[in-house]
């Protein structure tokens, strides 16, 4: 009998070990699955504040971008603009005073020609 009783204290003191494993099994479930909640809730909550400034700063970038290609626009016609300019007044000088050009040409050849001469000679003797 005494066997009996032992064996039927052994069987619910692992009852007992069975259903502490359960319930510290549940409780480790349940918070497990709080704390993924909490990461999920901060996940979705980084998302919402992200996402804005990344649209905003994608819309800052574009417009930058626009305003440079309009800049180098603008720029490339003033300067196509200026150089019209000039070349008319360069032609209206040479009607005016044709002869005056060709002597401000002849000597700016020559000029040029004197310049290249000289540093063809300084090249050869180095």
């Amino acid at each position: 009998m005494n066997i009996d009783k032992s064996s039927d204290s052994i069987n619910r003191l692992a009852a007992q070990a069975a259903a502490a494993a359960d319930g510290a099994i549940h409780a480790t479930q349940r918070a497990t699955n709080t704390a993924l909640d909490a990461l999920s809730d901060g996940v979705h909550d980084m998302h919402s504040i992200a996402a804005p400034l990344i649209t905003r700063s994608g819309e800052q970038v574009r417009a930058m971008a626009q305003r440079g290609a309009d800049a180098v626009r603008d720029t490339t016609q003033l300067v196509r603009d200026k150089a019209v300019h000039a070349s008319d007044a360069t032609v209206g000088y040479i009607k005016d005073e044709p002869v005056k050009a060709m002597l401000i040409a002849a000597a700016t050849g020559a000029a040029l020609m004197a310049l290249i001469g000289l540093m063809t000679s300084t090249r050869r003797n180095d």
